[in-house]
């Protein structure tokens, strides 16, 4: 039996192992080459490039009048574009989740903190967090926990975490891929959709995301049932966390395999699984504005870009300004070609299905000939 002091130390421990390993996946995401690796093919792995808008010789319409505005969860945003949950709970990330939400603000879109955890253990890293809306008092922002760790903190620890940001939803992430490959991870999986479920009861609104693995169908539905507000497919494609942790493992001088870097469903085939009639985000290897307007008119309500701009909101509000207004007017010119005169309107786009993609889509049961048809 460990007394007071011995117990409150290990507390301690375990509060600066979870800051200390937020700014390791900072430092590694800067550094490293951390995405899903190219296909044999070449092509991405998010399977972005087997998707083509088709193209409209004649769009009828003046692309200075196009409207990028749309309503998510309630809220507003000037383009339908989050900056995707990525960091907060070390100091040193203060100033980086400053210049993106200053970013947020200046471009009207939403953004998500990374996970709250760190906070919820040790109040002093709640600056790192709070900072959102302190700089972005008119954004959507909404925060972030771990499915994992909602049987320790419940829906008490996500009431907390909605009241540190003043959020306007709350993400649950699922990330068990990358619990599984961490040596202090999580693998109790068992009851998370219960969970959640007492969480959506609550009425807090509950964005349930992958974080880089995917989500299927089945499990889509399952979500809906329970009460989750939106989903976030954050697909194969983007960020490898099996990749991150690699490179923490082997810093550690252990010898994790690579067998799982690519591990989960792409993006593009996610959100066709994802489309089971609520919001949905699209996430996973965006990485401009056509990539949006892809996977928009394959069903999303919104797209989430997060790795790109980790090394520009070391550099500065400006230079994530400047990289997020790159994807918008991309993404622009993309509903221009396709005559497409607002968002609902490119989501009604046509688009074609080719390759590795069609062929997983259709052997899940899915007609991809109905979007290039409509």
């Amino acid at each position: 039996m460990l007394n007071y002091d011995e117990q409150k130390a290990n507390e301690r421990e375990v509060e600066l192992a979870t800051s200390r390993r937020k700014i390791e996946h900072i430092d590694i995401c800067t550094q490293r080459q951390v995405e899903a690796r190219p296909r044999a093919d070449g092509t991405r792995a998010s399977g972005l490039d087997d998707l083509m808008l088709v193209h409209r010789a004649l769009p009828e319409l003046n692309m200075s009048e196009i409207d990028l505005r749309c309503t998510f969860l309630g809220k507003r945003l000037d383009a339908p574009l989050l900056i995707s949950s990525m960091t907060g709970g070390h100091p040193e990330t203060l100033d980086i989740n400053r210049n993106l939400a200053i970013a947020a603000q200046r471009l009207g879109i939403g953004i998500g903190v990374g996970s709250q955890r760190a906070a919820l253990e040790d109040a002093s890293q709640q600056e790192s967090y709070t900072v959102v809306r302190e700089v972005a008092p008119d954004a959507f922002i909404y925060g972030n926990i771990g499915a994992a760790q909602l049987a320790r903190y419940g829906v008490d620890g996500v009431m907390r975490s909605i009241e540190m940001l003043d959020a306007d939803a709350m993400a649950i992430h699922l990330n068990f891929l990358q619990e599984a490959i961490q040596p202090e991870g999580d693998t109790d999986a068992a009851g998370v959709l219960h969970s959640i479920e007492e969480v959506c009861a609550s009425g807090i609104p509950v964005i349930v995301k992958e974080t880089g693995a995917g989500i299927r169908r089945e499990d889509a539905l399952r979500l809906k049932e329970v009460g989750v507000s939106a989903i976030d497919v954050a697909g194969c494609g983007g960020t490898s966390w099996a990749g991150v942790e690699y490179y923490r493992n082997r810093r550690e001088g252990m010898h994790t395999e690579e067998v799982f870097w690519n591990w989960g469903i792409p993006t593009a085939v996610s959100v066709v699984e994802c489309g089971v009639g609520m919001p949905l985000i699209a996430s996973g290897g965006i990485r401009s504005g056509l990539d949006c307007a892809k996977c928009i008119a394959l069903g999303a309500d919104v797209c989430a870009i997060a790795l790109p701009l980790v090394k520009r909101a070391i550099e500065g509000s400006n230079a994530v300004e400047a990289y997020l207004t790159q994807v918008i007017q991309q993404l622009k010119i993309a509903m221009f070609l396709s005559a497409s005169h607002d968002v609902d309107a490119l989501k009604r786009a046509q688009i074609v299905i080719c390759g590795l993609t069609c062929e997983i889509l259709t052997q899940r049961g899915h007609d991809t000939r109905r979007f290039a048809m409509r």
